[in-house]
């Protein structure tokens, strides 16, 4: 593993080494509560194998990355009851990816907020309201397959 990958905090949650709240998995991605969520069940989903941005990705990698987004913002919904989200994926530090590891926000929205392109200050989390909003969303996801 080469240093940037040793030094990945998303690599170390892919590993298990750093706590999170996960709600979807599979082989090539996962997908975890934001630890500074923008909103209630601001969520990352992310590739398994480290990428820094999206150009260093396969196409069909990306397509499989996307393909996951209507399906968790679908569940996450179904649990928070938001009136929107917002889908957003920075590329380089000038876009403002703080982890360079290729990352998809999925961030829920509320009509009450006054958006006037600000968003809501974000706030740490605690770890089991994480836990707790995380088996939801799994039990959401799990409910939609059946």
């Amino acid at each position: 593993m080469d240093g940037a990958i040793r030094n990945c905090i998303f690599c170390k949650i892919i590993q298990k080494d750093i706590p999170n709240a996960i709600i979807y998995e599979n082989e090539k991605f996962l997908a975890f509560m934001d630890r500074y969520p923008i909103n209630q069940g601001h969520t990352l989903i992310i590739p398994k194998h480290h990428y820094n941005t999206i150009l260093d990705m396969p196409q069909a990698i990306v397509g499989e990355m996307y393909s996951l987004v209507p399906k968790l913002a679908k569940a996450i919904t179904a649990v928070i009851n938001n009136d929107g989200f917002n889908i957003n994926q920075n590329n380089g530090k000038s876009a403002n990816q703080i982890v360079p590891h290729v990352h998809v926000h999925i961030v829920p929205r509320y009509s009450a907020e006054k958006v006037k392109g600000q968003w809501p200050t974000r706030k740490i989390a605690k770890m089991q309201e994480l836990h707790d909003l995380a088996q939801k969303i799994t039990r959401s996801i799990a409910s939609e397959n059946e």
